[in-house]
């Protein structure tokens, strides 16, 4: 018996389908992150850049955001800090808030020697006297973002976290 015209459309919608979800985990990325960006070579050099953002919970100051009941920490201190597991080699480059609490720390080449699991990022402390109390005294991981060109080669592009610190009493504000 001839297959009825229905059977042929749903014969022909079926195969297109398989067909599509083929393609589709085809150009799935393989061995690179899961933004489908590849990983670095292991003899790539390139700068970091680490980009935060620092937050004071629960007083009102300019910039506050009623949704997160926080407000931008101007002109706090960020510190990146690298150092390799059983060696002496480290290195350290600040950073400061901008008047949304947003801070960017560049390194040159000299970070080529450390890779982004050696490195953490620190808000040693509060610059507004009533929000004083960090929520973490540790430093915090590096996780990768993107990779961005810049006119000296390629940057890594991390972010680590939001840095939070609170008053004692919120009165203080």
């Amino acid at each position: 018996m001839a297959p009825t015209l229905a059977t042929r459309s749903r014969s022909l919608v079926l195969g297109c389908g398989l067909a599509a979800v083929i393609l589709a985990v085809g150009c799935l990325p393989s061995g690179g992150s899961g933004m489908g960006m590849p990983r670095p070579q292991p003899d790539l050099n390139f700068t970091i850049g680490v980009e935060g953002v620092v937050w004071c919970k629960g007083c009102r100051y300019p910039g506050y955001i009623e949704s997160r009941d926080a407000s931008p920490l101007r002109n706090a201190s960020a510190l990146l800090r690298c150092r390799r597991h059983g060696s002496r080699q480290a290195l350290s480059v600040w950073g400061a808030t901008n008047s949304r609490g947003y801070f960017l720390i560049q390194t040159g080449a000299q970070a080529a020697a450390f890779t982004s699991k050696d490195c953490r990022v620190y808000v040693p402390r509060s610059p507004a006297r009533g929000c004083a109390n960090p929520a973490r005294r540790k430093g915090l991981p590096l996780r990768f973002r993107r990779f961005v060109t810049r006119p000296d080669g390629l940057q890594g592009r991390y972010v680590a976290g939001g840095f939070t610190f609170a008053p004692q009493d919120r009165s203080k504000c």
